[in-house]
């Protein structure tokens, strides 16, 4: 690794993996994005010519033995993540990795395992840590202006519908993982608690034309949550909702209430003769938490050269990954799950 640079290379070339590239190609000064690897190779020619990378390799594990590669950003589907980053950390590579952090707990804990033992930092993708008002939100229950907290809501719905993968709850763990993932670290981090009890209710409303070959999934989603501290909890998530991206957050204290996060793209609203209001809604999360990942990539760079622990750990992307799975049970069976704390 050189004393003023860290060259980078980022697995994944799809939607989230492009913001990380143009990140590290453009924004960040002690990076370089050296490399880039998908096994599409279509979307790598493209990527590559874009970011003006010649290194492109649809073996990621090409990359890992590249000297020049001193740090693997993985935005690959989270089926994946756990070999990638197990052997990118044997390789002796700084990973970061993309939240879910992976299919499940012990995948999770292997990971952490292997960047132990490596020595090597592991990183894991929740943004909304980074962002503006959410860290002004974080500050604020800090200094108690809300009295005590008492319940936390979170809502993020997304515009899109699910590419074909996210269908298939057994290789993306649901909505609640690929959507809500967010919304349980940020409940985690604003009560500064862990989450001891989960009940789920789930439906697909939208996406109802295949409910014959992924009969389990579901398209909306609420989780209610119980902390070891007594903050109730709720998470609202919700996929192919059409009319924006939608991501807030409510925080209910004894003393007053705070908001976080608005559908509004900005705060000019119209107004016209016929009665009617209207403000045009935020489109896509790449534009809403812009900021917030290139402030996320620049912590994460700035760790290795600091040799200090990452802000997000993989013990925060593991009990992510606990929730989720403790979520989808309830959903599946029906009834409340507790988990160990």
């Amino acid at each position: 690794m050189s004393t003023e640079s860290l060259g980078a290379c980022v697995i994944g070339t799809g939607r989230a993996g492009m913001i990380h590239a143009r990140n590290l190609a453009n924004n960040i000064p002690n990076a370089r994005l050296v490399a880039l690897a998908d096994a599409h190779g279509d979307g790598l020619q493209k990527a590559g010519t874009e970011l003006g990378i010649k290194r492109k390799y649809t073996d990621y594990r090409k990359a890992l033995d590249d000297k020049d590669v001193d740090a693997v950003f993985v935005v690959t589907p989270t089926v994946f993540h756990r070999e990638i980053v197990v052997q990118a950390a044997q390789a002796g590579k700084h990973v970061f990795c993309e939240k879910p952090m992976a299919m499940n707990e012990a995948e999770c804990i292997e990971m952490i395992k292997a960047s132990k033992a490596a020595g090597t930092k592991l990183q894991i993708g929740f943004m909304r840590r980074f962002d503006k008002s959410f860290k002004h939100a974080k500050e604020q229950l800090a200094s108690g202006v809300i009295g005590q907290v008492e319940q936390i809501k979170s809502v993020t719905h997304g515009p899109s519908k699910p590419q074909e993968w996210m269908f298939d709850i057994r290789k993306s763990n649901g909505p609640l993982a690929e959507v809500n993932s967010h919304d349980i670290d940020t409940l985690r981090w604003f009560s500064e608690s862990e989450i001891s009890e989960v009940y789920g209710m789930a439906g697909n409303f939208r996406c109802t034309e295949v409910s014959e070959k992924y009969p389990d999934f579901y398209d909306s989603v609420l989780l209610l949550c119980r902390f070891s501290n007594g903050i109730q909890g709720c998470i609202d998530g919700a996929v192919s909702v059409g009319y924006g991206y939608d991501a807030r957050t409510e925080v209910l204290g004894t003393d007053g209430i705070l908001f976080v996060g608005s559908i509004r793209e900005n705060n000019v609203v119209r107004c016209t003769r016929d009665g009617g209001l209207a403000s045009k809604a935020i489109e896509t999360w790449r534009s809403l938490f812009r900021d917030a990942y290139e402030n996320e990539d620049r912590s994460f760079i700035q760790c290795v050269f600091d040799n200090r622990e990452p802000e997000v750990t993989g013990f925060d992307g593991l009990q992510a990954v606990r929730i989720v799975n403790a979520g989808n049970k309830s959903i599946r069976d029906n009834k409340p799950v507790k988990l160990q704390t």
